[in-house]
Formats: structure tokens, sequence, C-alpha cells
């Protein structure tokens, strides 16, 4: 009898346990920790993107041809501009391009 309520004691403090770490606790999945790693490396790469763009010899005119192109051809003026290879790449990240455009969108509007 006392084996059995000491089971069922055993599991509730689990699952209590789970909900509170879960809920309030911050804790995560290993997926979901991976893809949080993953939005937060492409937000540092885009910055450094936009400050490669910004501190670029002739920024005035990339920045004009920049707001020139269509906006589905923006992504291939960054890479053209080698602006979002990080150093020791030899080929940059689509996504990185793509992120890249829309902080020197935001740039550009100011």
């Amino acid at each position: 009898m006392k084996v059995k309520y000491g089971g069922w004691g055993l599991v509730l403090g689990a699952a209590v346990a789970m909900i509170l770490g879960f809920g309030w606790g911050g804790w995560v999945t290993g997926s979901t920790s991976r893809a949080r790693t993953d939005e937060a490396v492409l937000a540092s790469r885009a910055a450094i993107c936009v400050a490669q763009f910004m501190k670029a010899p002739n920024h005035s005119q990339d920045l004009k041809a920049f707001r020139e192109a269509d906006s589905w051809t923006r992504r291939e003026v960054i890479e053209r501009g080698g602006w979002d290879k990080m150093p020791g790449q030899e080929k940059a990240s689509d996504a990185v391009a793509d992120a890249c455009a829309k902080g020197i969108e935001v740039l550009a509007a100011l």
C-alpha cells in the first residue's frame, strides 16, 4: 500500500516539476534551443553584413544602387558587393543576404 502511494507521489511530483520547469522555469527542448541559436547567429551575421555595407568606401553610391534595385534583386546587390560573406567564408548564406537586405532597407528609409 505504501509503495503504491509512493509511486503515485513520484509520478505526480515529476509531472508538477516538468510543468513548472517548462512553463515558468525557462526549460526548452533541444530543437527549440537549436532554433534559437540559429536565429541569434543569423541576426549577428546580418548585423555584420550591414556594418560592412555601411563602412564600404563607396557607401553612398552603393546605397543609391540598393534603393534603385527592385525588392527581389536587392539580395543580388548585397551578394555582388560581398558584404554578406563572413571572414573566413568562401560563400555566403542566402539567409544572411536576405536578412542583410532587410536591415539595409531599414537604414535606407531613414
